[in-house]
């Protein structure tokens, strides 16, 4: 019989706990909750989960949040363990199905520091919300943390709306490159960090 692995898990960190332990149930301003998502991001790098990286679900119109999601790539071992991924896993799971724009659900959102990244991207169009809510994009992420988004197709946004997705940009940008920026000045001090590109398309 061949030994392999059977299930892997992706869960958030501890710290989560104390993050979210003076944050509201429900937060009706959307920069309210990206300021929560850039204060989760600068979080888990300095944590040493993952990239500077995290994303909520809530939902639209309420503002009530059902998910928060952080990078735990570095802590769990998996290269899928986006923030994205995480947020919608656990969104899905809170709600009982794959489908966020299920019937007799509300309108959910997923509220992100940066444009997706090509896996994230597939990942928020199969995943039912009806909004995606970005601080920025564009390729200073990149340029900044060095990280390798994938190639992108130039009309992403459009095809979210052809989906019945509704994207929202640049909310609280600046704020998303500083924690890009705090990210990188660490990477460059510190010869332990770790910025996790497989390959970078080297072989």
């Amino acid at each position: 019989m061949i030994d392999i692995a059977k299930d892997f898990r992706v869960s958030l960190p501890a710290w989560i706990d104390d993050e979210l332990a003076d944050v509201p149930a429900v937060l009706p301003d959307r920069e309210d909750r990206m300021r929560l998502v850039h204060r989760l991001a600068d979080r888990n790098w300095r944590a040493g989960d993952g990239g500077p990286f995290a994303a909520l679900v809530a939902e639209r119109e309420s503002g009530r949040i059902v998910s928060v999601g952080v990078n735990v790539v570095l802590s769990r071992g998996i290269s899928a363990a986006h923030a994205e991924i995480v947020a919608l896993g656990l969104a899905q799971r809170a709600t009982g199905g794959w489908d966020l724009g299920g019937e007799g659900l509300a309108a959910h959102e997923l509220v992100v520091n940066w444009r997706p990244c090509v896996q994230c991207y597939g990942a928020t169009l199969w995943s039912g919300v009806r909004g995606l809510v970005v601080a920025g994009q564009g390729p200073e992420l990149e340029e900044i943390t060095t990280f390798d988004e994938g190639p992108l197709v130039a009309d992403w946004a459009e095809q979210c709306a052809a989906r019945g997705i509704e994207v929202v940009l640049d909310v609280l940008r600046d704020e998303a490159l500083t924690v890009f920026r705090n990210y990188r000045e660490a990477v460059d001090e510190n010869d332990d960090m770790e910025v996790y590109n497989a390959r970078g398309g080297t072989g």
